[in-house]
């Protein structure tokens, strides 16, 4: 009678109390860190700003560098052609808005016409009026009708209206400056410091990197030193095309609302590029001025529709179309970390993070890549694919979904062969599954649904030839194993090659991996069971005509099974050639320099491509010697 093997051990509680106090020590550090950022909002914002700046900069920097200008006259040209560049913007800006303030005064009568149009329209429409009616009644029953006031004999009379005087307080000349020049005086201010941050970090540049890396990674300086330049590159890129196609967008727009009439339209051009900036909020923010413009100017609605058509239409090209091919995969994010960055920062610094949002989350996804305490930020924001395709496929066997597989296996297969999804990703995904199966979180039950998911998998891609879909010539490996396959014995083509499990269902599966890439190389091949090879049941099996035995595993154990399971097939069909398949492990792997001592052979292989070329080799070797006259080259 067999007994079910022992569950494993249960942690011991000590470990699930140090798992519970890491946990919980992660939360509070996060917290402190949040709230660090959100209460350093007068410093770290300008901050922010001044770094996003500075990378501006660089460029300019660095050609006025290479001129021989010398290190601080190019940080004061090139901070000096900053403010010049800021204060012309605010100029143009300012004398723009105050020409639209003062024409407003003349479509006056416009609005007027077309506020009662529409008034007039509505009054007009049956289905208007019915609603209104509907929504005044509900109100009133809601709030019920008001009961005028009582005397003392009970009788109800009017309200008296309570007389109110308004006095205006004195104002005194320093309340009048602090209104007029509070307003104005802040963001100056706030201007005023980051320039001076943009000035030292320019100035100090070199020292403050050196800084950076002797907190941060002092002992590793090259992976440090690479994520810093990564992350300059990175938003250096970002910045720059950011900028190009900003600017395409706003002489677009406002070449656009000049076509269309819209009055001003180069500072509706300009402000639509620099709103841009801004994610999802500063379009829409750019297209309300000019539409109000056009809702006020115009006696119908014409002006009204082509500018939303410009502005709706024109940034899905560019957002959807432009960028995806201008930015690439440069970026590094996903697009779910750019909405949750987006909220996540303006949700501390407020519309100032939000512009901010993609440059920051971009640095820590680059840090996350290179910091290996911060991996998580890589995992959750960054655009690489959250699991390895090995890993996606155990998961697609595990939940017995071939179909799924397969789809992204052709997806694997457009740029690479089927024979190296075999190889490389199947395998390994066996490999995963015999690694969870030795620490016991497989079931013998989940293990036959693996097996079953492989050889649906195989069915579905049975169609598929070994040459990519992209590819017009297969690579050198192909064309060997193309070769080694022409004209073989028609004997060879019946069931030669037996690909032999060796322990469990995962060793049958990789044996029908093998098998499907025999059959596709013009071979016969059947695989064989565990069971049917075991002492008892050897001797009734059928061997006539098997010329290779091909045993497989994917964890040999100890040696001693895959040791003594060739002995016996080798004493079952002395004439056929054994080979044994290790899968999954590199030549230079001690498990497979092991696994060659222990079983005392020369054909011992770790990969599908191994062991295919090999018993196409045995058959070219065999049909040599079964011709004498035929010489044996292709060997």
């Amino acid at each position: 009678m067999t007994t079910a093997p022992p569950p494993p051990p249960a942690p011991p509680a000590s470990a699930s109390v140090e798992r519970l106090q890491s946990t919980f020590m992660t939360a509070v550090v996060a917290a402190i860190v949040v709230a660090g950022i959100y209460f350093g909002r007068p410093i770290l914002v300008p901050l922010a700003l001044a770094i996003l700046i500075a990378f501006a900069l660089s460029p300019l920097l660095r050609l006025l560098r290479k001129l021989k200008l010398g290190r601080v006259p190019s940080v004061l040209v090139s901070v000096l052609f900053a403010v010049v560049v800021m204060v012309a913007l605010g100029t143009f800006i300012g004398s723009q808005a105050a020409r639209v303030a003062a024409q407003l005064p003349h479509y006056q009568t416009n609005l007027a016409k077309k506020i009662q149009s529409v008034r007039g329209t509505a009054t007009s429409n049956s289905v208007v009026r019915s609603a209104m009616a509907v929504l005044n009644n509900l109100g009133n029953e809601v709030a019920g009708p008001p009961s005028p006031p009582q005397t003392e004999t009970g009788q109800k009379t009017a309200p008296q209206p309570v007389p109110v005087r308004i006095e205006r307080p004195r104002s005194t000349p320093l309340d009048i400056i602090e209104s007029v020049a509070g307003p104005i005086l802040e963001p100056l201010v706030s201007m005023a410091i980051v320039i001076v941050f943009v000035g030292f970090i320019l100035l100090q540049k070199e020292d403050l990197r050196d800084r950076f890396i002797r907190l941060a990674g002092y002992q590793d300086l090259q992976r440090t030193t690479l994520a810093l330049d990564e992350a300059a590159d990175r938003l250096g890129h970002y910045l720059f095309t950011q900028t190009a196609i900003n600017a395409t967008f706003g002489i677009i727009i406002g070449t656009g609302l000049w076509l269309i009439g819209i009055p001003n339209p180069g500072l509706w051009g300009l402000l639509a590029g620099m709103l841009r900036f801004v994610p999802y909020v500063g379009v829409p923010l750019a297209a309300v001025f000019p539409l109000a413009l056009g809702f006020a100017i115009d006696p119908g609605w014409t002006k009204v529709l082509w500018t939303a058509a410009l502005f709706f239409t024109l940034e899905p090209i560019v957002g959807q179309l432009i960028e995806p091919v201008v930015y690439g995969r440069n970026m590094g994010l996903s697009a779910v970390a750019v909405v949750v960055a987006a909220v996540f920062w303006t949700w501390l610094w407020g519309p100032v993070g939000l512009l901010l949002s993609t440059p920051l989350t971009m640095c820590l996804v680059v840090m996350g890549r290179h910091i290996e305490p911060l991996q998580f930020l890589d995992v959750l924001l960054g655009d690489r694919p959250p699991l390895a395709v090995e890993e996606s496929l155990y998961l697609r066997m595990l939940a017995g979904d071939p179909d799924t597989a397969a789809l992204e296996a052709e997806a694997f297969i457009k740029n690479n062969s089927l024979f190296d999804y075999l190889d490389e990703v199947t395998i390994k995904a066996l490999a995963l599954a015999q690694r969870d199966f030795d620490r016991g979180s497989l079931s013998r039950e989940r293990l036959q649904q693996i097996r079953e998911t492989v050889d649906a998998l195989i069915e579905n891609l049975a169609e598929h030839d070994q040459v990519p879909g992209g590819l017009e010539q297969p690579d050198e490996a192909s064309m060997l194993l193309q070769s080694l396959a022409e004209d073989l014995p028609d004997h060879w083509r019946q069931q030669p090659v037996w690909c032999v499990a060796g322990r469990s269902a995962l060793d049958e599966a990789a044996a029908a991996l093998l098998a499907h890439v025999v059959e596709k190389h013009g071979l016969g091949a059947r695989v064989v069971p565990a069971s049917e090879v075991s002492p008892a049941n050897l001797a009734r099996l059928d061997v006539e005509g098997v010329q290779v035995v091909c045993v497989s595993y994917l964890d040999p154990g100890n040696y001693k099974n895959a040791r003594y399971l060739v002995r016996r097939l080798k004493k079952r069909m002395p004439d056929a050639h054994p080979i044994a398949g290790f899968w999954g492990y590199a030549q230079n792997d001690s498990h497979y320099l092991d696994s060659i001592e222990a079983m005392e052979m020369d054909d011992v292989v770790s990969s599908l491509g191994q062991a295919v070329e090999r018993i196409l080799v045995l058959a070219r070797r065999a049909e040599a010697s079964s011709t004498p006259d035929t010489p044996i080259a292709a060997a």
